[in-house]
């Protein structure tokens, strides 16, 4: 048996009034996706408990079958298993945007999707001038990068109290009432606002306003943690896995699940992804592995900026140049199951993740196919297959078992 999963990040959304009361699922051309619904069945999960907040963190741990009740740190510590960062049981590992925020407000939580090698520079500055032997700055890709705290027996300022806000949650907000409170937070609001002096006259950002784009203004801390402990895929659930994604959270899941990684050339984290090329690299892995999963941010990112007609466009990139393809190799190669996910809502109302149900449909051997004959939010919604705790949606995925 060959499984194949494709994941079009925080796409599943509301009725949207331009699109004449249906929802971006709706409204994107996914002939692909609609045939895999009609072959098969169509339902919903709640991948986040409503006690946690809804991140792609949480949301992907739960997507791949791991309940964030007894796995969840933060989301940080993931990254930092993709980067090979190893954390000792006294580290903390802490979510470093580079953000532009003027008069207080959130004017982008990209920094205008800031370079890599831009971000790196500014890092090490900060590294020099707010040095710390215990802080060990860590680039990462783009305006996504890590603050490692090494900690010890007896230095440990932050727990699970600890609280910080995703920066991608206060777009175009006021941020004066969402700095990082609880346990450490004095440590990272100083860091915070000591970044400010740090990156006002550096060179990148000069650079950066000579070519009318937007500066880091500093730093923005979240998504604190200790390090994780999950249980192999494979020993509890049976196949070998492979993971195509652009972002460092996907990557480290993969690392902590015992996942290889497949990096693709011209694959960004962003609505200018190259979706053939992971189309490709995903046909490619079938014969090497019993699971592939295709990760694909650009939906999520749309979402972020409110773009309905490019989340509709990342929608049908995404149907035509991987999941037509993908479900192609494996109706060619024997037995499978295919099975295409969310994992958390992303409004394009409120620009950030939220709670709720997302659709997912699932076709191949041994799934009878329901009534449904469209994937989409409204097709999900209506449907008796629900599992209320997402986690469990993978045991039903690769064993078919049927939900408690």
């Amino acid at each position: 048996m060959k499984y194949a999963i494709v994941i079009p990040d925080g796409c599943a959304d509301e009725p949207q009034e331009e699109l004449g009361g249906r929802t971006p699922l709706q409204a994107a051309r996914t002939p692909n996706m609609d045939a895999l619904a009609a072959a098969g069945v169509v339902g919903r999960a709640s991948n986040v408990p409503t006690h946690l907040p809804p991140g792609s963190d949480v949301a992907n741990l739960s997507l791949l079958g791991y309940d964030p009740d007894l796995y969840f740190t933060g989301r940080a510590p993931l990254e930092a298993a993709a980067q090979h960062i190893k954390l000792g049981p006294y580290d903390w590992a802490i979510r470093c945007n580079l953000v532009t925020i003027e008069d207080g407000v959130m004017r982008d939580f990209t920094a205008d999707h800031i370079s890599s090698e831009e971000a790196r520079e500014l890092l090490a500055t900060a590294g020099e001038q707010l040095g710390d032997p215990r802080l060990e700055f860590r680039p990462g890709v783009s305006y996504r990068n890590l603050l490692i705290y090494r900690g010890s027996a007896d230095d440990v300022p932050f727990s699970r109290d600890s609280r910080s806000t995703p920066p991608h949650d206060l777009t175009d907000k006021t941020v004066l009432d969402d700095y990082p409170r609880g346990p450490g937070s004095d440590l990272l609001n100083r860091l915070m606002t000591e970044s400010i002096a740090v990156f006002a006259d550096h060179p990148v950002n000069a650079i950066r306003r000579k070519q009318g784009k937007l500066p880091a203004t500093n730093i923005w801390l979240w998504g604190l943690g200790g390090a994780p402990s999950l249980l192999p895929f494979r020993e509890v659930y049976g196949p070998s896995g492979a993971m195509i994604t652009a972002v460092d959270l996907l990557r480290g899941l993969a690392e902590l699940v015992g996942w290889d990684r497949i990096e693709v050339p011209g694959a960004t984290g962003y609505t200018d992804t190259d979706y053939a090329a992971k189309g490709r690299y995903a046909v490619e892995a079938l014969p090497k592995y019993d699971c592939v999963c295709v990760h694909v941010e650009a939906t999520d990112e749309a979402s972020h900026e409110g773009d309905c007609a490019a989340k509709i466009k990342a929608l049908e990139e995404i149907d035509a140049h991987i999941v037509g393809p993908l479900w192609e190799a494996l109706r060619g190669q024997g037995e499978y199951r295919m099975m295409v996910s969310p994992d958390h809502p992303t409004p394009l109302r409120t620009k950030t993740h939220s709670h709720g149900d997302v659709p997912f449909a699932i076709a191949g051997a041994g799934i009878t196919a329901d009534a449904a004959k469209t994937y989409d939010d409204v097709t999900a919604a209506a449907s008796s297959l629900a599992f209320p705790e997402g986690w469990k949606l993978m045991g039903y995925f690769i064993g078919n078992k049927q939900p408690k």
